[in-house]
């Protein structure tokens, strides 16, 4: 069982902040962040994708209860998992950008492989 990273906050903070962030990369195809959050988001992002796949009403509830914007949820049905039909995983993709000028944070680029 791989080890979950705790990002320095508290599991529900950190819950959240991760439903935020796959939201957020679900709806703009892309963000940037840290490189140890967008490890993070790749596990939880991949997981809806493929639930967005199966498409049956308790994947639904499942996506529904987990993305923070009912229409992110409904585009995911609609759009994104359709697109991902033939490939089994490996739905984003990860490239790094170099320190953050403020703290020096290893920044990285996570985005849907088109």
């Amino acid at each position: 069982m791989a080890t979950k990273r705790k990002l320095g906050r508290p599991s529900d903070q950190r819950r959240a902040m991760l439903r935020a962030l796959v939201t957020f990369l679900l709806e703009n195809g892309k963000i940037e962040t840290t490189v140890t959050r967008a490890k993070e988001v790749r596990c939880e992002a991949e997981k809806i994708i493929t639930l967005g796949k199966k498409g049956d009403l308790h994947s639904k509830r499942q996506v529904f209860s987990y993305v923070t914007k009912e229409s992110v949820s409904k585009r995911l049905f609609d759009e994104i998992a359709p697109g991902y039909k033939e490939r089994n995983g490996g739905y984003t993709r990860i490239i790094r950008t170099g320190p953050r000028r403020g703290d020096a944070a290893e920044m990285a680029l996570i985005e849907l492989v088109k």
